[in-house]
């Protein structure tokens, strides 16, 4: 039989043979020891195969290498060699579809990384990049295994290397239920999607020990890099949730509403909620008076089938939403203006997020719609100093470079470079409505009589009267709602209740649109 620590002892005939290796699949099965099992257990946090079990359908993993072990020498390592090398790797499926996936095991070297550790890595993302299907990562891990020193950086090297490979090939899903930290945290940064656990998962590249020794600053390890942090401050995760068992089941629903690779379109179901159903709702929820705030949501739900959709980055940049849904059960991605938070204006961090949402959806063929209330870009010397030039060029680039169906909705207003920024026609939306609510003008109609009749104003008897009759002058030559359509710049001027079916009769009709880019190795968009 076996030892199960050292080499097999030897059997005498296939029976005894056979044996030895379901005892060894039990050991591997099992880990390293009851022990480590319970001081999981102990920080609220489930194994990796429990982990695995649950993101994947029941009964459909297989493992890849669960027999690899480490050659390491030195500091005590010769004398500890357990199985799957603190990493559990293997493929199954979600609704039926494949799906590759590597889970940590903390229970052994606490997930650190090692060479045979990230070897085993290296040959399943590759796996995946051929087979051409999502690739998931359940990330509890202490970083590099000191022990081996630079043999296990280098491993890092060459997940970030295949990371960038599989960006815009196949959809890269980072689950961070544990500690990652160092040059670890890159390989999250990576990928198109982050998830992490409450209290149990962190990210940071130095951690609170060295915060406190360079700059002398206290903080606990969920405070500088906790699930909260990175949802609502930094940017860096997309989802957040309170348990494990929730946080891997939106995943398993995120996958649901993506392609397979970027060679096919997201799976398309059949939807109960009919393609015509008006949206009387609509009247109501969006105020004509530009200056009411809103919630997008809502608007969001009315349109969509079922009231369903996901929002991504919820809690970060809130003035705009991004969020996957359906439309007769295609799948969307719809970016929106959010007037219930800064009055929907675009800022640094919301031009960010918009742009890089923008780009997985072209990536992996997922038609964009776009819902428009936007008074500007943020004014401020923080915004100008921050680079809101460069970053909200993020957001243009990202649309001009689109070349799946893009249709824009503008609900009320759309004024300046915003306007222009958010799928406007001219940039190159295939079809673009408006609501009989809208105002589409370089300026709102105070600020653009200030400047026009400024001389009128201050010559005036009466300013404030002279002001309100310019305004009420200005707005009835330029920004009624049929001043861009009688030019050319919207497709139509649509009943808020048909809505929903004038998007679902437009993407039906560019379903099979085709666009080239010019033959490049690659854009150079501004950073």
């Amino acid at each position: 039989m076996s030892n199960l620590e050292g080499a097999p002892v030897e059997a005498s005939d296939v029976r005894g043979r056979v044996a030895e290796l379901h005892a060894i699949r039990e050991q591997v099965r099992r880990g390293p020891s009851e022990r480590a099992t319970q001081a999981q257990k102990a920080k609220g946090k489930l194994t990796a195969r429990e982990r695995i079990d649950l993101l994947l359908d029941e009964g459909s993993f297989t493992e890849v290498e669960p027999l690899r072990r480490h050659r390491a020498t030195g500091f005590g390592l010769e004398a500890k060699r357990p199985y799957t090398d603190g990493v559990i790797t293997g493929w199954g499926t979600v609704h039926g579809r494949t799906v590759f996936v590597y889970a940590h095991d903390f229970r052994i070297f606490g997930g650190a990384l090692g060479e045979a550790h990230a070897t085993k890595i290296h040959k399943i993302m590759d796996m995946a990049i051929a087979a051409g299907a999502p690739l998931v990562s359940l990330n509890d891990g202490a970083g590099a295994r000191i022990q081996e020193g630079v043999s296990a950086l280098a491993g890092y090297g060459g997940i970030f290397q295949r990371n960038t490979k599989a960006s815009g090939v196949i959809p890269q899903i980072s689950v961070m239920l544990g500690p990652c930290a160092g040059g670890a945290a890159y390989s999250p940064a990576l990928t198109d999607f982050v998830f992490m656990v409450r209290e149990t998962s962190q990210m940071f590249i130095t951690g609170p020990d060295v915060v406190r020794a360079v700059t002398g600053e206290e903080i606990t390890q969920n405070g500088l890099g906790g699930a909260d942090v990175h949802a609502e401050t930094s940017g860096v995760a997309h989802f957040a949730y309170d348990d494990e068992e929730t946080c891997l089941e939106e995943v398993r629903y995120l996958l649901s509403l993506l392609p397979q690779n970027n060679r096919e379109n997201p799976p398309r179901v059949e939807a109960s909620d009919p393609a015509d159903r008006p949206g009387d709702a609509l009247l109501d929820l969006v105020p004509a008076d530009g200056n009411r705030p809103y919630d997008m949501r809502k608007v969001i739900e009315e349109i969509v089938d079922d009231g369903e959709f996901l929002e991504v980055h919820e809690r970060w940049a809130t003035n705009i939403i991004c969020a996957l849904s359906r439309l007769d059960g295609q799948v969307v991605g719809i970016i929106a203006s959010q007037p219930q938070h800064l009055a929907g204006v675009l800022d640094i961090e919301a031009s960010e997020k918009a742009a890089r949402f923008i780009q997985m959806c072209d990536a992996f063929n997922i038609p964009l719609v776009t819902l428009l209330d936007v008074p500007g870009f943020l004014p401020g010397v923080d915004q100008e100093h921050g680079g809101i030039i460069r970053h909200g060029a993020k957001m243009l680039y990202a649309y001009c470079n689109a070349t799946v169906p893009r249709i824009s909705v503008i609900l009320r207003k759309a004024y300046g470079g915003a306007y222009i920024v958010m799928d406007s026609q001219s940039i190159g939306a295939d079809l673009t409505f408006a609501w009989p609510t809208n105002e589409i003008a370089v300026m709102g109609a105070e600020g653009a009589a200030n400047v026009i009749f400024r001389r009128q104003i201050a010559e005036a008897d009466d300013p404030e009267a002279m002001r309100s009759r310019m305004v009420k002058e200005y707005k009835a030559e330029l920004m009624h709602p049929y001043y861009a359509a009688e030019r050319g710049l919207i497709d139509d001027v649509i009943d808020p209740v048909e809505t929903r079916a004038v998007l679902i009769r437009s993407l039906a009709m560019l379903a099979h649109k085709h666009a080239d880019l010019p033959a490049r190795k690659h854009g150079n968009p501004p950073q």
